[in-house]
């Protein structure tokens, strides 16, 4: 069972699933962030441009936080009920400017320490960040890029109910895969 709150002025947890807590990111998360950030093979499919210091995860969270303020929504920090550990990041994101011809749209993503792969938490919270999208936000569609030879990711996605609608350069050097849900889609 999914757990939701309605976004507040102030935001501190968001979504609940069985195994996660799903919440803002916060200053004290810039360690962790930087673990993830660092490693070379969480960013293979994501340009190859991974965190060299500590301040590159502090300015990354500073930038999250002024989403919340600016947009109401901004990716979230998955942390594990066992344990209450980081395990990385989820959620939906306002894009504002264009990318593959859309401007103004929300894409979801997901990044994690690979000490929390193949558990099944990056479908978990997709599968929440989704629900809270639709139910909470009231979105009509919800957007997501993925690296044509990122398998997991492409699955995960899938698995969510988002299809592969195109694909596109990134960057002008990335090719993606296009994903789009709609909510007329997700209700089925």
């Amino acid at each position: 069972m999914i757990a939701l709150s309605p976004t507040r002025k102030i935001m501190k947890h968001f979504v609940e699933t069985e195994r996660l807590i799903l919440r803002e990111i916060v200053s004290s998360d810039a360690e962790a962030m930087f673990e993830m950030d660092s490693n070379v093979e969480v960013h293979k499919y994501l340009g190859n441009k991974p965190f060299k210091t500590i301040t590159d995860s502090e300015d990354n969270i500073r930038f999250i936080r002024q989403q919340y303020v600016d947009n109401g929504i901004g990716r979230w920090a998955v942390v594990t009920k066992a344990g209450n550990q980081f395990a990385g990041w989820s959620g939906l994101k306002l894009i504002t400017t264009q990318l593959n011809n859309h401007v103004n749209f929300y894409e979801i993503g997901y990044r994690f320490l690979p000490q929390f792969w193949g558990k099944g938490f990056a479908t978990e919270s997709a599968l929440a960040t989704i629900a809270y999208g639709f139910e909470v936000l009231k979105l009509d569609a919800i957007y997501a890029i993925a690296h044509r030879d990122n398998v997991a990711s492409r699955h995960t996605l899938q698995k969510c109910g988002l299809r592969i609608t195109g694909q596109f350069d990134y960057d002008d050097n990335i090719v993606c895969d296009w994903f789009e849900l709609i909510k007329s889609d997700w209700k089925k």
